[in-house]
């Protein structure tokens, strides 16, 4: 599976090599933050299940973090759910999307800030999003978040 996701991955990345970067579309712009900001939401009203639509329910999903990559939609979930499995250690989740580059017709990359204020500490970082239009819909296909606090 590692090899397969690695496999594919190499080849996205090499095959955007020969193409240059522009600007999203303000179509793909505009759905692709209402997804993010529909997991703000989501997120702030204390439900995972619900913010975890914004991923691409696959196999291919790969969210790393400090512990390393975390494969697959169900892992991911699990993941959220162990850490944030309550309202008090989710708390509010505020996103700042600083940019956005077409990669293809069907991949975005997005780099942004997330701020998460909780009663047991805040938290505060950077994500870095590939995104992965699949029958007219964006889905997150790449998540790595770093938490700078």
């Amino acid at each position: 599976m590692k090899v397969k996701f690695l496999v594919v991955w190499g080849g996205l990345f090499l095959g955007t090599l020969s193409f240059a970067q522009v600007a999203v579309s303000s179509l793909d712009s505009m759905a692709i933050t209402a997804v993010l900001f529909q997991q703000q939401k989501d997120w702030n009203n204390a439900d995972i299940d619900s913010f975890m639509e914004g991923y691409l329910k696959s196999e291919a999903l790969v969210f790393s973090g400090s512990v390393g990559p975390i494969y697959g939609w169900e892992n991911t979930l699990a993941r959220y759910k162990k850490n944030y499995g309550d309202p008090i250690r989710m708390g509010k989740l505020q996103f700042d999307v600083l940019n956005m580059l077409s990669l293809s017709d069907a991949i975005v990359q997005m780099q942004g800030k997330f701020y998460l204020t909780r009663e047991i500490g805040d938290s505060s970082g950077y994500f870095t999003l590939l995104w992965l239009k699949k029958e007219d819909q964006w889905k997150i296909l790449s998540d790595h978040t770093s938490s700078s606090k």
